[in-house]
């Protein structure tokens, strides 16, 4: 055997496998593959440097504008100030129970309460009750409602309804409904009370890092309170008792402006739906001739005082300034807690993404934030002539849409920085309509209380509403709508027609839409029914 001749090469020695991964592992592969590697990150290094640098220029700049402007984008510098407990509507054991965060669900002022009960089962003409209806409540089927609670027979499948709305009806059940609200009669006492002090600020804390994480317990219960006053005042009414009914309506005010001065949105539309509710019983005494010249007055001048046109403004700044706190938020922290529906425990999609991208993407977020807030409110209402703008508000909103229209969501998220505007938006030209519904509310229902006035001066009402000025009142409130005097005229059996030409910005004549406030047509009446002729 000849053992000088080397062994031949094996296959695997001879493989193109072998001879690649020999290539592939060598030293000069692995400095190649480490340079690109370098390169690739110095290159995301200077996109990122890059962006959060754009990012960061653009917001200043925006800022600094915005705050030559006299615009607040600080959501913490909106918080109210502290109120001493002495002076402040808000410092009781009832409202510091709501806060406690064990009842937020629970809800234990209501728990059992007969009118919670009851609500459900009593069929209401206009469903909801943040809208006056413009007729008496049935205080009959409310009487039947309660009867049956108190029996403890109530089901869920139990409607209550009779059509009885004459005033002896009603004044038949209203005693037993006063009976069943006594249940509630230590709240009202201990809000009679706290109404005297001069200042409101709830206990909220404002002091958490995400501002969607800011609880609100309050503006359910009280909006539930003003409901229950309402059905209160209406039988006090019903059985002559008009002192006792005002004293229930100015707590109601007292309630629903308690939360004037907070700053969110949600407070400033359940003052507005709070004031509705109580335009009811004011409507109802109205209709029946119950209320007193002196009581007219006073309810004159407190519907007077509102503003809720003016009121838009500290809100749509707090509005902003909350959403631009929220996107900080995400920035800093890259979670989306108060915001993202799709996080049940496990981190989210969105919450991923927020992680990576660079940080300047959250400035150019705020950018766009802020400047579709202007787009969506832009000289849709005007504070100093008390006007709101339907037509501007609906070419803001096509605006909108064409800001949002056909976008990838590759490109609302890389190319636009849209994607929290989506979120957070707010649906900006209905809160204009919001506005327009509480003003003409409380315009219209104190225009009413000086015609009242002039009727029981006078025995009839006047011609037209120039006939209160001067005597009567000093200056007439105007249609936020038109600018000008609300819509006025006698009508054949000795009552009137008062209205407003509404959101179609059209005048139907007085004939109302299919609801009070109705968005597309008809205009928004007050009046009262044929059978409380004077």
């Amino acid at each position: 055997m000849n053992t000088s001749n080397p062994d031949p090469p094996s296959h695997w020695q001879q493989s193109t496998t072998r001879r690649l991964l020999k290539r592939l592992f060598s030293w000069d592969t692995a400095r190649r593959i480490l340079l690109t590697i370098g390169v690739v990150l110095t290159l995301f290094a200077a996109y990122y440097a890059e962006e959060d640098f754009r990012g960061k220029r653009a917001w200043e700049q925006y800022r600094q504008q915005a705050e030559a402007r006299g615009e607040q984008l600080d959501w913490k510098a909106l918080i109210p100030k502290p109120v001493p407990d002495g002076e402040n509507f808000a410092a009781t054991p009832l409202v510091e129970s709501w806060f406690v965060r064990s009842n937020h669900l629970s809800r234990p002022a209501w728990k059992g309460d007969n009118y919670q009960q009851a609500y459900d089962h009593v069929v209401i003409a206009d469903v909801k009750l943040d809208r006056p209806t413009r007729r008496f409540l049935d205080l009959v089927a409310w009487n039947e409602a309660f009867d049956v609670v108190r029996g403890g027979k109530m089901t869920g499948s139990q409607k209550f309804t009779s059509g009885k709305l004459d005033l002896a009806s009603r004044a038949q059940a209203a005693p037993s409904v006063l009976d069943a609200l006594k249940t509630n009669e230590a709240i009202f006492a201990e809000l009679r009370v706290a109404s005297q002090r001069p200042y409101s600020r709830y206990p909220i804390n404002y002091d958490v890092p995400d501002p969607a994480e800011v609880l609100l317990p309050h503006l359910n219960n009280f909006r539930a309170i003003c409901r229950r006053l309402q059905l209160k005042a209406c039988a006090e009414l019903a059985l002559g008792r008009s002192d006792q009914a005002l004293e229930d309506v100015k707590l109601s005010f007292s309630v629903a402006d308690s939360v004037k001065g907070e700053p969110d949105l949600i407070s400033y539309l359940v003052r507005v739906a709070c004031l509705q509710i109580t335009t009811q019983p004011i409507w109802e005494g109205l209709a029946e001739h119950a209320w007193s010249d002196a009581q007219l007055r006073e309810l004159e001048a407190r519907l007077q005082s509102y503003d809720f046109v003016a009121d838009l403004k500290p809100t749509f700044d707090a509005e902003r300034a909350w959403g631009v706190g929220i996107i900080e938020f995400v920035k800093s922290t890259g979670r989306l807690s108060g915001l993202d529906d799709s996080n049940s425990g496990n981190e989210s999609a969105l919450e991923q993404l927020s992680r990576i991208v660079p940080s300047g993407w959250f400035d150019l977020e705020q950018v766009s934030y802020c400047r579709l807030f202007g787009l969506g409110l832009g000289e849709t209402y005007d504070p100093a002539s008390k006007r709101v703008f339907p037509t501007q508000g609906k070419s803001n909103e096509q605006a909108l849409d064409r800001a949002f229209e056909g976008r990838k969501p590759f490109e609302t998220i890389f190319v636009r920085h849209q994607l929290l505007s989506v979120m957070l938006l707010p649906a900006l030209t209905r809160m204009s309509y919001r506005a327009a519904t509480g003003q003409v509310a409380a315009d219209q229902a104190a225009i009413a209380c000086v015609l009242e006035r002039y009727r029981l001066a006078n025995g009839q009402f006047p011609d037209t509403l120039d006939a209160l000025v001067p005597h009567f009142i000093s200056q007439l409130p105007h249609d936020v709508i038109t600018g000008e005097p609300y819509k006025y005229r006698r009508t054949a059996d000795g009552q009137f027609v008062l209205y407003s030409v509404g959101w179609n910005e059209k005048d139907d004549g007085g004939v109302p839409g299919k609801t009070l406030f109705d968005e597309k047509e008809g205009d928004w009446v007050w009046q009262y029914p044929v059978q409380s002729t004077p």
